[in-house]
């Protein structure tokens, strides 16, 4: 059986119970963040919903995770291409060097 922790966490004014299998440090820095990112929407744009405000959270968190996925993408298939470039030089230098 998998070990749950079970972290008490507040986010935006409201108390939750979270049961996860990463250390209480990491949940209390997931909530502390998606708190900070609820926050930050009611700085720019008065909304009254709770909901309301939650869907544009998650909104914006779900932009900035496209957005490294997109990122970690491109820097990969430049080391992909990297590789693949020092793997020819390689195969070149091997393939003029004299056999012992």
């Amino acid at each position: 059986m998998d070990a749950k922790n079970v972290v008490q966490v507040q986010i935006f004014g409201h108390s939750y119970t979270i049961r996860g299998e990463a250390d209480q440090d990491y949940i209390l820095g997931v909530a502390s963040y998606v708190d900070r990112k609820m926050r930050e929407i009611t700085e720019k744009v008065p909304v009254a919903s709770l909901s309301k405000v939650a869907i544009l959270a998650s909104l914006n968190i779900a932009d900035e995770l496209f957005k490294e996925r997109r990122k970690h993408e491109r820097n990969q298939d430049q080391l992909d291409r990297q590789a693949a470039h020092l793997n020819a030089v390689l195969d070149d230098l091997l393939q003029d060097s004299p056999s012992r």
